[in-house]
């Protein structure tokens, strides 16, 4: 005889799970299970399966085949309002909040506690003020949930799911823009809440975040799951699983001889903002920026690139002067930036793959006010090829990528462009081991072949790892700059409190992430 969900004690069971596109089989036979009281850590590359599944759970996608048991019934799971009666919430990466509403207001969205008919707002503002408690935020139900911050509108969102009496909560990536110290503070409230008895799915790319928060941890590999694991299995062995492949070198720099500069930054100031920033960039060089939450690294990088202006000092590439504030013509100088946040700068979510690579090198595509397409798809086949961009084809929706491939084709646009000198802000935020490894290679074939990188990124040991030199900022100035061979995560975090108050540093600083 079978022995039931029930009796082993599971909330949610998935057996068999599979779910096709046009050209892709997102899922491929996925079993998971999920008990009272516990957080399961499903982890994968970019691509593997995990938001096909979390979105079925959702409601958002249904299965093709295979079977969906929750509290040993089989159900079926066809929209929000499905998975909200079985107790299910998901927390995505983008926030379902409204900016212009209270937090109350998007607390309670769409079900206002109601009285004589019309909307309760003392009721409200109570339940809302109990709720925000439950978790832990300091934020007034009054105020604009616009005001608030990352970490805030987080712990909002969480607060949301309980009010809808969630048994269920899934959590995609939550770590993922937070300081150290909100860390530990989501995590405290994780707990929390395991304690209570709410089950937790929790994907994360983070590694050194499983044995810390997770109990079991589910593999997803090409859309199959392929291992279920305790959370304290060593990183080596996670890397192996995920990716099919042991990585030996997480961070494979291969240092190429270095040429004249290409990039030169003289004096640079914002008022405010940055002050007399001041270095240059040689070809066959990576250049890494660390620096405190508003150290005035991705502002600094944006001036560069003339997308934000400034008043004093000077921006050169290969001896030539460029125009303040002149986007046009610093990639027609050569310059290429991959923004820190790809979806809602770097790429358009509703064109397709090919039409996003090309988007920088239309205008040279064109002759006598045609676009070459011939030329153009063949020349973003050939980048998508050497990128190894997992998609369906080049007609396939940008928004429709794992964020792993969607950051390939944020970088790809550029080497289309045969751009000099890449900066490239939190090029691996979201994205997985395997996929990390596969930019750093990138990062590698740049330099060899005497293009030059500027990276600015919150993961220290990605800096130290990547980088022939690092340059660390604090409150808008150059702390100072160190030598590959010298840079330690002390010696960076030294340059970067530097003139910081301690009070400030202690909650901005933590381990190995300097933001």
């Amino acid at each position: 005889m079978t022995e039931t969900s029930e009796a082993r004690g599971e909330i949610l069971r998935v057996n068999g799970l599979r779910k096709t596109f046009p050209g892709v089989v997102a899922l491929d036979g996925v079993d998971f299970d999920l008990r009272p009281g516990e957080v399961h850590v499903l982890l994968g590359e970019n691509g593997a399966g995990k938001s096909t599944l979390i979105k079925m759970l959702s409601g958002a996608y249904q299965p093709d085949d295979g079977r969906i048991m929750v509290d040993d019934r089989e159900t079926s799971i066809r929209s929000a309002q499905d998975a909200q009666r079985l107790g299910i919430a998901t927390i995505y990466q983008e926030f379902n909040l409204v900016p212009q509403l209270t937090v109350a207001e998007n607390l309670f969205l769409g079900r206002p506690p109601k009285r004589f008919g019309l909307v309760d707002k003392r009721r409200m503002t109570a339940d809302a003020r109990e709720l925000l408690d439950r978790v832990g935020v300091d934020a007034d139900p009054g105020q604009q949930i616009g005001t608030l911050g990352i970490a805030r509108m987080q712990m909002v969102e969480i607060a949301k799911a309980l009010s809808l009496d969630a048994r269920v909560l899934i959590m995609d990536e939550p770590t993922a823009v937070l300081t150290t110290t909100e860390v530990e503070k989501l995590f405290a409230i994780v707990r929390q809440l395991r304690d209570q008895g709410v089950s937790i799915v929790f994907i994360t790319h983070h590694l050194e975040e499983i044995p810390q928060i997770g109990d079991r941890v589910t593999v997803l590999r090409d859309g199959k799951s392929v291992a279920e694991v305790p959370a304290d299995t060593p990183q080596e062995e996670l890397v192996r699983l995920m990716v099919g492949r042991s990585i030996e070198q997480q961070y494979p720099r291969e240092r190429s001889s270095q040429g004249p500069p290409l990039l030169e930054v003289r004096g640079l100031t914002r008022r405010g903002v940055f002050e007399n920033v001041s270095f240059e960039v040689h070809a066959g060089e990576v250049v890494g920026i660390a620096g405190l939450v508003g150290a005035g690294r991705t502002e600094v990088a944006r001036a560069i690139f003339g997308a934000d202006g400034y008043d004093q000092g000077n921006v050169l590439v290969e001896g030539a002067r460029l125009r303040g504030g002149d986007v046009h013509a610093a990639m027609e100088a050569g310059l290429g930036l991959v923004p820190e946040d790809r979806k809602g700068q770097g790429l358009v979510l509703g064109a397709d793959v090919q039409e996003n690579l090309g988007l920088v090198t239309l205008g040279r595509a064109s002759h006598g006010g045609l676009v070459d397409r011939a030329g153009q798809r063949k020349r973003a086949a050939g980048i998508a090829e050497r990128l190894n961009v997992r998609m369906s084809g080049l007609r396939q929706e940008v928004r429709t990528l794992s964020g792993g491939n969607q950051q390939k084709v944020v970088i790809g646009k550029w080497l289309l462009a045969d751009a000099k000198v890449l900066i490239l802000d939190e090029p691996t935020r979201g994205i997985d081991v395997g996929a990390k490894v596969e930019i750093y290679q990138l990062v590698n074939s740049l330099t060899a072949s005497g293009h030059a990188v500027l990276m600015i990124s919150s993961d220290l040991p990605e800096v130290l790892g990547m980088s022939d030199r690092v340059l660390v900022m604090a409150r808008g100035r150059l702390a100072g700059e160190l030598d590959a061979a010298e840079a330690t995560q002390d010696s960076v975090m030294a340059l970067a409190v530097a003139g910081v108050e301690s009070g400030t540093a202690h909650d901005t600083v933590g381990g190995s992430n300097v933001r």
